[in-house]
């Protein structure tokens, strides 16, 4: 079982994370913040959350996840890897290099970006629109902080990379009602985690110490 990734220093309260960020946007006019983790560790809760309570402080804020990266059921058949998706190689990276690369050039126009559908299973595109005036992308992924290409310009496109840490039975008890949620039986829900998640997640795990901040949402009370 994978060993549960803990901060080295208390977890930040939400309150600094959230000042954290505002410290951040007073360096340049928009902000990306990357947000890392294994499968079902609170990634997208904390984006979306960020994302809420940063426009209420007037810091407009949109999330971008890195799922819009997903390779398309076809192309994944195409190259044999429809059994393994969710593993780095089953997305775009350069692709969605090239629209963090975009996020922080285009500013003055909308620049669109694509989201994941979970009830397809597939990548939507154009579905997520970044306005001009957009302070802070928040954009939350498994591999942002991999070392093989193209990950570390990606890690290095962002202004901080952090990195989400749960205990390792909450998330993978989260992971399975997910999948069985989405369509599996419970039987082939804990063959695929096995097969493919753990895996995956054991690689996340890795890279922990590249992040920024470490962020451990076992207790983090993200309701205010």
């Amino acid at each position: 079982m994978l060993p549960c990734v803990t901060p080295s220093v208390p977890s930040p309260s939400p309150a600094d994370l959230l000042d954290r960020v505002a410290a951040l946007t007073h360096r340049r006019s928009r902000i990306l913040l990357g947000i890392a983790g294994a499968p079902a560790a609170g990634k997208s809760t904390l984006a979306e959350w960020l994302v809420d309570r940063l426009s209420a402080r007037g810091l407009p804020a949109v999330g971008v996840p890195m799922d819009g990266f997903h390779l398309a059921d076809a192309a994944l058949d195409a190259l044999g890897r429809r059994d393994r998706k969710g593993a780095a190689d089953t997305f775009d990276g350069y692709g969605y290099l090239a629209l963090l690369r975009r996020l922080r050039a285009e500013q003055e126009t909308t620049v669109f970006a694509p989201a994941f559908e979970r009830d397809l299973e597939q990548p939507i595109a154009g579905s997520i629109a970044v306005p001009p005036g957009t302070r802070v992308v928040v954009s939350e992924g498994n591999y942002l902080l991999l070392g093989e290409p193209p990950w570390p310009d990606v890690w290095g496109a962002f202004d901080e990379v952090w990195y989400v840490a749960l205990d390792d039975a909450t998330r993978r008890a989260r992971l399975l009602d997910r999948h069985v949620r989405f369509g599996k039986g419970p039987d082939d829900a804990r063959t695929w985690m096995a097969a493919v998640d753990d895996p995956n997640a054991e690689l996340i795990a890795a890279t922990a110490g590249r992040a920024d901040l470490a962020v451990d949402v076992s207790g983090l009370d993200l309701r205010g």
